[in-house]
């Protein structure tokens, strides 16, 4: 299995470098290849960590947890590999000149991105993991500015202002941890998990209680959740549609990951309900902002953006609750969110090329004049919305049952309600762009 994991560490960056120097189609094919390769790779390693860790080097850590958010990033990757060679096709990027600088960067950049997430829940330590959510940063900002236009580079700008304090101070929640490890461990210990959860008995609680508070806020901003959002529906609205997917489908869970490793060392040191009260405040405030803004919303992928808002603020709450299966709940949200929410954005990217146009209010007929994108961005909306049979309405379900078995009846109901609020505001949005006739 280590040399499945150096593969799978090792593909997209190839493809990277063989995307930059050759032409937009051979680039293309080439992505689509590396994409579905990773998700393969990442298939094969769930067996392996049915009942071990995967450790390579002393760097790469590979667990249960990880292959969640593995599996997540590759299944949004292949799917985005493989349309965005339509979607190249159809923006003219196999002409000359200033197209072909932008297919080399956009080909280039999408792999590395997608690289950048894989490499972030195979990191051994919290060190490593920081940096990797770092280069998620680097390149998914380039990527927002790909378009050239005002808006776009004002988004990016935005962007890499707000994910850089937030990094800021998840940094310093990365040294506290290590100075409350160093009292333990000694000064020479790396951060890894491992060592970490063995003493966390014997950890400094004050420490590890103010490390827990600044990791959720800061790696709470590049995961969307209030009040650390703001970038999120600008960038997501500006970037090209494929970048949107993989952003909304992939970086908001991989930067949650970094939440949940955290919340297992605080929750080990300091028993579980402090962590679980700060994400439960979190969580409803995230539901709450997203749910509104989801009921008066002119743009179509900004109304995606505010449903990852809404989603991430979910998974805060289900892991809240604490129970067994809100936190299963948990992890098929995750998979479930990264299938519904990229194939969404890939059906907004459609709705672009069609209408010419973001605005929910300049879309009419969608089904009518899509006959195959229509109906399926429909059931994606449907799938955002958990509505039967689709993966979130049974990871929903688990969530707001781990909540009543937790006693957390008051916040089941908020969850609930809030939830309800945000599925009107998708379903009104959908029927009006694909229901309403021309």
């Amino acid at each position: 299995m280590d040399a499945v994991v150096v593969v799978l560490l090792t593909v997209p960056v190839a493809a990277a470098i063989a995307a930059f120097w050759l032409p937009s189609r051979a680039a293309g094919g080439i992505t689509a290849a590396a994409g579905i390769s990773s998700f393969g790779l990442v298939v094969a390693l769930i067996p392996a960590v049915s009942g071990r860790d995967l450790a390579l080097h002393g760097f790469v850590r590979i667990d249960a947890l990880s292959v969640v958010f593995l599996l997540a990033t590759s299944f949004v990757y292949a799917c985005v590999a493989v349309y965005s060679i339509g979607y190249q096709r159809a923006a003219g990027a196999h002409g000359g000149g200033e197209d072909r600088r932008y297919g080399r960067l956009f080909w280039a950049g999408l792999n590395l991105f997608a690289w950048s997430m894989l490499a972030a829940p195979a990191m051994g330590n919290l060190a490593l993991l920081w940096i990797a959510i770092e280069v998620t940063t680097i390149v998914s900002a380039l990527l927002v500015a790909l378009e050239g236009t005002d808006g776009a580079a004002e988004a990016a700008w935005k962007y890499v202002l707000l994910a850089s304090a937030g990094l800021a101070i998840a940094l310093l929640g990365t040294i506290f941890v290590y100075y409350a490890g160093s009292h333990v461990l000694g000064q020479s210990y790396n951060l890894a998990f491992g060592p970490l959860l063995r003493v966390a008995g014997q950890l400094p609680h004050a420490a590890v209680r103010l490390a827990f508070v600044l990791a959720v806020l800061g790696f709470g901003t590049k995961a969307g959740l209030f009040p650390v959002h703001t970038w999120l529906p600008d960038a997501h609205s500006e970037a090209p549609t494929p970048v949107s997917a993989l952003l909304s489908g992939s970086l908001l869970a991989v930067s949650f990951y970094a939440i949940l490793r955290f919340y297992q060392i605080a929750a080990a040191t300091l028993g579980t309900r402090f962590p679980r009260d700060v994400l439960l405040v979190f969580g409803v405030a995230s539901l709450l902002l997203a749910a509104l803004y989801l009921l008066d919303q002119q743009d179509y992928k900004r109304l995606l953006a505010y449903s990852s808002v809404e989603h991430m603020g979910i998974l805060a709450i289900g892991v809240s609750f604490g129970a067994p299966i809100a936190l299963a709940g948990v992890l098929l949200h995750v998979l479930a969110h990264a299938a519904a929410k990229g194939n969404a954005f890939m059906g907004a990217g459609v709705l672009v090329r069609k209408f010419g146009s973001k605005g929910i209010s300049s879309v009419t007929g969608g089904l009518d004049l899509l006959p195959w994108s229509g109906p399926l961005f429909l059931a994606a909306i449907l799938a955002l919305s958990a509505m039967p049979p689709f993966g979130i309405f049974r990871s929903e379900f688990e969530i707001v049952t781990g909540g009543l078995e937790d006693s957390s009846n008051a916040a089941a109901a908020i969850l609930v309600v809030l939830v309800t609020v945000a599925f009107f505001g998708l379903s009104l949005a959908a029927n009006r762009m694909l229901l309403t006739p021309r």
